[in-house]
């Protein structure tokens, strides 16, 4: 079976694979994204100018139907002549001519009478109910094979002109811009027959489907279709491959190694706690706590610490953020609990030594929390100290109902509950009301507040008389100097705890401690001010 770090660490190479693929898979998305909308760029430029052309062909259409209206009233053989250079030096034009009803009663291509209106444009004339239409053509009949546009003006006394501009105009301008990019070009005049250039794509590329865009003119009835091959689009597609890629593979490595390094220190620090508790480089420090009415050490706080093989400290609120934040708190704090049951195997106190143990809101929530504690108390019965957890704000802000029922009953059992570090959490007073609690714990920073003995720290004060109307026992925390322990007395505080009294020492330094000092009152005499610091730091 693999081991539960392996899987850990097999896991994380799968996050980092991940976090490599994801920029690149955005990449990819983003070159197919930029090359369509390059190559509908692209339609779009061609478009407008394919129907500006057809517009200004349209114009010079209609322009010259508009000078045809000077012949109204003239005869074809009277006109044939003018009807004839017109149609010769003007551009684009295939015939002009004089409509007769549905006849065509005189051509500049084929002089008078040459035939019908359907004749001529081969095909049954549209029915619009407007005198002015126009209308592509697949041919005439002067030029069978090749499209033309037909523009017809009809005059309320059944009279009328028409234009025929040649449709070769049209697709030769549609070839040159259609052409180097591959372009399917379709137009069409009111929904006549197409004006059409370009072949349909014999091989597609099967990644790439072509891209079609439809558009018509504001101007006149002219509709343009243009279909971009796929082959132009896996070509703009390689072009933002080019662009984008190198700059998404940059990303790729550079949140690889962020995910990486993520990874590094999250498995280091689970591994390395997992690894610390089975060498046995965690050590419990006990710091005295000092009753001030039976003038000695009337108990201890538990204080976990670690010292890796180097000799090198490892500071208690960094490795105990990162047990909570890996899951790692309970398998700590049960680690604490067996240390300190070593360690009281050694001790020699009296029944009712208290014994501060700090616990974490995610044990406390625990399912197993209770047997947890229980099985300690059971194996330090021998000694009979007053087990007392130390429990912050925090931990009593989830499951409220099921916590107050879990202090219940180890309290039940002879286990005292305290709340540390008093005044720096939110809702302090809904939990002195609700939850089973024996002491209060005042935050240092309360006591840093007293500056004379005879003063006043309102916010220290209130809180000493709420624990005593609540009768709560109360002790005071970081207190450092004779003033705070005078102070603190005067006002009923039995429990001191600080630099001032002692620092947190290892087993073996308490056992001698006690022994010495630990019957003897705590007067100006016996300020540790040139007592040697074991640790660095003080855990509440």
């Amino acid at each position: 079976m693999v081991p539960p770090h392996h899987e850990k660490r097999d896991y994380g190479w799968l996050l980092i694979v991940c976090a490599g693929l994801l920029p690149l898979l955005f990449g990819l998305i983003c070159t197919v994204v930029e090359a369509r909308h390059t190559v509908r760029q692209q339609q779009v430029n061609a478009a407008h100018i394919l129907l500006t052309q057809a517009e200004k062909m349209s114009d010079s259409a209609w322009n010259m139907i508009t000078s045809l209206r000077q012949y109204h009233y003239q005869s074809c053989s009277a006109i044939e002549t003018q009807l004839q250079r017109a149609g010769t030096l003007n551009a684009y034009f295939r015939a002009i001519g004089k409509l007769e009803g549905d006849n065509v009663s005189c051509s500049s291509a084929y002089g008078l009478n040459p035939g019908t209106l359907a004749q001529m444009i081969r095909r049954p004339p549209p029915v619009t109910g407007k005198a002015w239409w126009s209308l592509s053509v697949a041919g005439t009949a002067g030029v069978p094979e090749r499209p033309a546009m037909i523009f017809v003006r009809q005059l309320p006394d059944g009279t009328g002109f028409w234009a025929i501009i040649d449709g070769q105009y049209l697709i030769d301008f549609m070839q040159a811009i259609g052409e180097s990019h591959g372009y399917q070009l379709a137009m069409r005049f009111d929904n006549g027959a197409p004006v059409a250039v370009g072949k349909k794509e014999e091989m597609p590329n099967p990644l790439f489907a072509s891209l079609q865009y439809d558009t018509q003119s504001t101007r006149y009835p002219i509709t343009l279709s243009v279909v971009a091959p796929s082959s132009e689009m896996s070509h703009a597609w390689r072009q933002s491959f080019f662009v984008f890629m190198p700059i998404t593979a940059i990303f790729s490595i550079l949140l690889m190694m962020l995910t990486a390094n993520w990874l590094q220190r999250r498995l280091s620090w689970r591994d390395e706690i997992r690894r610390a508790i089975v060498a046995r480089q965690f050590l419990v420090h006990y710091q005295p706590v000092y009753n001030n009415r039976s003038q000695r050490c009337d108990g201890v706080e538990a204080l976990l610490r670690w010292r890796k093989p180097n000799d090198e400290w490892i500071r208690p609120d960094i490795f105990i953020s990162a047990a909570e934040t890996e899951g790692m708190i309970v398998p700590l704090t049960r680690h604490l609990l067996d240390l300190i049951a070593e360690d009281m195997q050694k001790w020699q106190v009296n029944p009712n030594f208290h014994l501060g143990i700090n616990v974490a809101a995610e044990h406390l929530q625990h399912a197993e929390f209770v047997s947890d504690i229980l099985a300690f108390a059971a194996r330090v019965r021998i000694h009979q100290p007053l087990i007392t957890l130390e429990l912050t704000e925090r931990s009593l802000i989830q499951d409220g109902v099921d916590v107050a029922r879990k202090l219940s009953q180890l309290r039940a059992q002879g286990i005292k509950v305290a709340i540390d570090d008093f005044g720096t959490g939110h809702c302090s007073l809904t939990y002195l009301q609700n939850f089973p609690l024996d002491y209060l714990k005042i935050d240092r920073g309360f006591i840093n507040a007293i500056e004379q003995l005879d003063g006043e720290t309102p916010v220290l004060d209130a809180i000493i008389n709420l624990s005593h109307k609540l009768a709560l026992q109360v002790l005071g925390e970081g207190v450092e100097t004779r003033m705070q322990l005078q102070y603190l007395k005067n006002r009923g505080v039995t429990f001191i705890q600080g630099y001032y009294y002692a620092y947190p020492m290892d087993n073996d330094a308490l056992i001698a401690w006690l022994k010495v000092k630990g019957a003897t009152p705590l007067d100006t005499s016996f300020a540790t001010e040139n007592q040697t610091r074991v640790s660095p730091e003080k855990s509440g």
